[in-house]
Formats: C-alpha cells, sequence, structure tokens
C-alpha cells in the first residue's frame, strides 16, 4: 500500500433517480441498494481500504450528511468529513479536498470516487487504479478510469482516445456527454471510445496546476482558506467560500479544457447504478426477466422490477418494461427506463403533496 495515495469519496448526491426508495434525508448512497448488508458509501469505503490506508479516505458531503456519515463509518476521524453548506457540483468538491490534502501532504496522489457505484471484478479494479497512480505519481497526467461500452448507452458521457496498442494510459482525444442513440452506436462500433465513470486520478501538484490555470477563482478561494483548514474557523471559512462558488462540474471546468488529460481503460463489473433500470440490470431475474422484491405474484408479466411492501401480498398482471416501488408513504408505477421524468415526478409531488414525501 503506497503511503501517499489520498482518496476522496465523493457523496453529496440526493439520488434522485432511486426515488421514492432514496430520499432526501437519505439518499442512495446511504442505503443498501444491492443487498449486502453494507451500504454503497460503505461498501465503497471498502473497496478503497484495500487501496488506501483508512486515515487517508476522506468523505466530502453535504453537512445535512454528517450524522449519516459518522454513523455508517465511525472509522473516520472529524477532519476526514469535509461538509459542503450548498451544493455545487463536483468542481468545488474536489477543489476543496485537494486544497485541505495539499496542506497536509503535497506529495500526494488523489484518487477521487463518487460514493454510488457498484464494482463486481474488485481485483481488476485495483489493477487499474494501481496503474493510474502510478502514472500520476510520475508524471503531470490528469487520469479518468474509462469503462469498456457492450451496448450504445445514451445516459453516459463518452471519452476518446487516441489509439496506442501495448500503453495501459491513454490520451484523451475528446470528451461527449450523453449522446443520441444512433451517435453512441457508432462510438461503439468504433472501438476508440469508454464511458467515463466519473473516477480520477492525479497528483496533488497536477490538479493545482490545473485549478489555477483553468478554475483560477475558484483556485483563489479555497487557496485562501490555507490557514483555515484542520481548525475551528473551517466551517465558517466554507460557508463563506461555496457561496461565492459557481456550480460547475470537474469536466466542464478542467477536463474539457487540459491538454493532459489521459484515461486508463477498465473492464471490472462496473455500474453507475443511476437508476432503477440499472439496478434492474445487476439484480438476480426470474424466468420472465423479473427483478422480485417482497410478496409479489406475476402474471404475463416481463421485464419488471417490482418491490413490494413488507407485510403486503403484491399481485402484478399484463406489465411490461414497469416499475412498481410500494413504500409506506409513496406507491409509484411508471416506466422502468423513464429514469429522466424522476426530476419531474419530486418537483410535482413536493409542491402539491410537500417536502415529507421527498
Amino acid at each position: 500500500m503506497s503511503t501517499n495515495i489520498y482518496v476522496v469519496i465523493m457523496a453529496g448526491g440526493s439520488g434522485t433517480r432511486f426515488w421514492p426508495y432514496s430520499r432526501d434525508a437519505k439518499p442512495k448512497q446511504f442505503l443498501d441498494v444491492i443487498g449486502t448488508g453494507r451500504s454503497l458509501l460503505q461498501m465503497t469505503f471498502d473497496r478503497f481500504n484495500e487501496i488506501a490506508t483508512t486515515d487517508k479516505i476522506w468523505v466530502v458531503s453535504n453537512e445535512k450528511y454528517e450524522d449519516l456519515i459518522q454513523e455508517q463509518l465511525p472509522e473516520l476521524e472529524k477532519h476526514q468529513i469535509l461538509l459542503e453548506t450548498e451544493k455545487r457540483n463536483t468542481a468545488p468538491c474536489i477543489a476543496y479536498a485537494s486544497y485541505k490534502i495539499m496542506k497536509q501532504d503535497p506529495n500526494a496522489v488523489i484518487v477521487v470516487s463518487p460514493s454510488d457505484h457498484a464494482i463486481f471484478k474488485e481485483k481488476e479494479f485495483r489493477e487499474v487504479i494501481h496503474t493510474s497512480v502510478e502514472a500520476a505519481n510520475n508524471d503531470e497526467k490528469l487520469i479518468t478510469i474509462g469503462i469498456r461500452p457492450n451496448r450504445p448507452e445514451t445516459g453516459y458521457g463518452y471519452i476518446q482516445y487516441l489509439s496506442d496498442p501495448g500503453v495501459s494510459v491513454k490520451k484523451v482525444k475528446t470528451f461527449t456527454e450523453k449522446p443520441k442513440t444512433d451517435l453512441a452506436a457508432k462510438f461503439l462500433e468504433s472501438g476508440d471510445f469508454l464511458w467515463n465513470s466519473g473516477i480520477f486520478v492525479w497528483s496533488i501538484d497536477s490538479i493545482i496546476k490545473a485549478f489555477e490555470k483553468y478554475e483560477d477563482e475558484m483556485a483563489a478561494l479555497f487557496a485562501s482558506g490555507l490557514n483555515d483548514y484542520y481548525t475551528d474557523a473551517e466551517r465558517s471559512f466554507i460557508k463563506k467560500t461555496y457561496s461565492q462558488c459557481k456550480n460547475i462540474s470537474i469536466d466542464y471546468a478542467i477536463m474539457e479544457k487540459a491538454e493532459n488529460v489521459y484515461v486508463v481503460p477498465g473492464d471490472f463489473g462496473w455500474s453507475d447504478l443511476g437508476s432503477w433500470n440499472t439496478l434492474h440490470e445487476i439484480k438476480e431475474r426470474d424466468s420472465d426477466e423479473n427483478v422480485i422484491e417482497g410478496s409479489v405474484m406475476t402474471y404475463d408479466s416481463t421485464n419488471n422490477y417490482i418491490k413490494g411492501k413488507k407485510g403486503k401480498v403484491t399481485v402484478v398482471q399484463g406489465c411490461e418494461g414497469m416499475l412498481i416501488a410500494d413504500f409506506d408513504d409513496v406507491l409509484l408505477v411508471c416506466k422502468k427506463e423513464d429514469s429522466s421524468v424522476f426530476r419531474d415526478f419530486i418537483t410535482d409531488v413536493k409542491a402539491e403533496k410537500g417536502d415529507k414525501y421527498i
């Protein structure tokens, strides 16, 4: 285990496409979505604890989830939990962690990862991370992990790389955000495109230089707090800083602008678990391709995700490609693939029925 590897787990998402299972008070990263007995956040921590020591695993999340993080990851010290006061996307999140880590260890190599992904080939994953860490440690490379696509998925961003046989760390040519189906099919056919996993690896020096070059205002904001990190003044500093930060992803802020961006292709059983539909793909299905949870009886029904309520019999007939999710206060019935409409559901339910259902 290298002594200078730090892991930053981003755990501030709201998980709206998993509503009504995922709620504002307890979004999906804090839930045992797969049924392992560990939440997605805990599984992410366990995975990286094979790569970095416990004292070098950090979690960035919204301040309202502080108690949940402490409850689920009691191994973490207070300074390892970075609390955001507002949602500002991934660039400010990564800047905050980077400048704070820099004060502690200017020779750090940082692995940045979402908290809510599933990875089923742990050994292969560790190999990809170690390849990336070695490259980032030896050169000024901003590295992203790419996933070899197996279908023309329109819900992911794509990375095109320069073909260089025998080289594991490949130069990135272009980024493309969520293409239409026909373009995604061409990407798949070409063989030189990867899905963007949202997992990044870089040295502290490389990412700080990138912020200073491409997001100088944000860099100046977080650099001004070097005397406040690890002190009682940190919270008030972050509150002030986040109120001045723009809302922007690390992809738009840096990765799509920088010239020293590379990708390491990976094939380690990855899923971003972004929706009920992606969960359907990895869950055990019956002979009719239904995922069944609870006491459920089906007739002439195929390719559904049916989550019944405990202590209640659910009978479903004549459904195809549907999500039927029964919770104490919400029953949701909709097309399983239509995850883009979940924001509309949440907005309308909140407006008409109140926050308690969100």
